[in-house]
């Protein structure tokens, strides 16, 4: 009798292997484990053969027998079914090998080494999220240019012009990377240059030169917490982004050698940042030693010492001295580097100590992170110094105002 759903559904394992018999060759294999597959059993030149044709439920009793059919008229057409399933697979494998999907994933497994581990999980995540499910699966020889575009387009309509940009770098890259394997031999991404949304820059507000006097002064009359007063000078002395600053751990800090190692993990650039100390700086770390030297972070947050202050507690300590519109804690890079340049330092020798020297394209590729050092250390001692003659300016100004003080 041919199987029915019931039968094929209600079918219970038992202490061996059993088969279902239902028509023309199929049946059912049931196994002690529960699991139960289809069979087709033929035979095709002489020899008997078995043919897979999927796993219940997922293959239902009804698509078993269509596939059973289409076995049973390649027969009759004296073909091997078996040999038609081997082609399929090898077709489906190297469909798959040319998938956009392998060629971004050989393309991220050779890149992602130079990467530090959080940057290279946040790439292969925006591939994930928002290229992969809409052409992942197309061999990489078949997509077009309005199918890029239209994946950029996705990522414009929810307002993430920046992740949009970073995709569409990396869909470019990938295409060039499977040119370069004899996988493609047009990348389509190259003919969207100049399509992206743009919105207007907003640069981040920096301090001019002649408005830092008066910044000392509110800085040194701060009256919010004593970390992030520290924080701020540390950072407006060393000019490092600001994350580079807040996340900082004592164990980077090599005080016989006046040198702060920023690990190459917290930078932008994935490679590790070497500060030099100047005297006002080691200072700050004297100040802060009582404060937090016995947590790992040189600025731990109120709340938990185990994560650092937020930078918007250094907007907000701004906002509160009177700079909500007129300085930013970033800005403070902007205002170091114009009074460098202007007081005639070594360009690449301020450039490298923005960590910004391994992108230049103008004044060469120096790769190593201890580039200029001693001219950096000259340059930062000048920079503190210069500040705190400012400062020193103001409060003995202040100080001739208000002779009683």
């Amino acid at each position: 009798m041919p199987l029915t759903n019931t039968t094929v559904k209600q079918a219970r394992p038992k202490d061996k292997p059993y088969k279902l018999a239902d028509s023309a060759g199929l049946h059912l294999l049931v196994h002690p484990n529960g699991s139960r597959y289809w069979r087709f059993k033929y035979r095709f030149a002489g020899k008997e053969k078995t043919l897979a044709l999927g796993v219940y439920p997922e293959v239902s009793l009804a698509r078993a027998r269509t596939a059973r059919d289409q076995a049973r008229l390649n027969l009759s057409n004296q073909v091997d079914p078996s040999e038609i399933k081997k082609q399929q697979k090898h077709t489906a494998r190297r469909n798959a090998e040319h998938s956009f999907q392998h060629q971004a994933r050989e393309w991220w497994q050779h890149q992602h080494g130079r990467w530090s581990q959080d940057h290279a999980q946040r790439v292969w995540t925006s591939l994930e999220t928002d290229v992969l499910p809409y052409m992942g699966h197309r061999p990489i020889t078949d997509i077009t240019t309005p199918e890029v575009l239209a994946v950029i387009r996705k990522i414009e309509h929810r307002d993430a012009l920046d992740v949009a940009g970073r995709i569409l770098q990396r869909c470019t890259a990938i295409f060039r990377f499977a040119i370069q394997s004899g996988r493609a031999s047009y990348n389509p991404a190259t003919e969207l240059t100049g399509v992206l949304k743009t919105r207007k820059k907003q640069h981040r507000a920096a301090l001019p030169r002649a408005e830092l006097p008066q910044f000392l002064k509110q800085l040194r009359h701060y009256d919010g917490h004593q970390v992030t007063r520290l924080a701020l000078r540390l950072l407006l002395l060393t000019f490092v982004r600001p994350g580079e600053c807040r996340f900082a751990q004592w164990h980077e800090f090599d005080l016989e050698a006046r040198l702060w190692r920023i690990p190459g993990e917290r930078m932008k650039m994935g490679t590790e940042h070497l500060v030099p100390l100047s005297q006002q700086a080691m200072d700050i770390l004297v100040a802060l030693k009582p404060i937090s030297g016995q947590y790992a972070l040189l600025f731990p947050g109120e709340r938990s010492r185990l994560k650092p202050i937020s930078e918007n507690t250094m907007t907000y300590a701004l906002y509160r001295m009177g700079y909500k519109s007129r300085a930013t804690a970033h800005g403070f890079r902007t205002t170091a580097s114009s009074i460098l340049n202007e007081e005639g330092f070594n360009p690449d020798a301020i450039e490298r100590q923005l960590s910004h020297l391994e992108r230049n394209q103008v004044r060469g590729a120096y790769t190593q992170h201890a580039e200029y050092l001693k001219d950096r250390a000259t340059m930062m001692q000048w920079w503190a110094d210069y500040l705190e003659q400012l400062e020193y300016s103001t409060k003995l100004a202040g100080n001739q105002l208000n002779p009683g003080h």
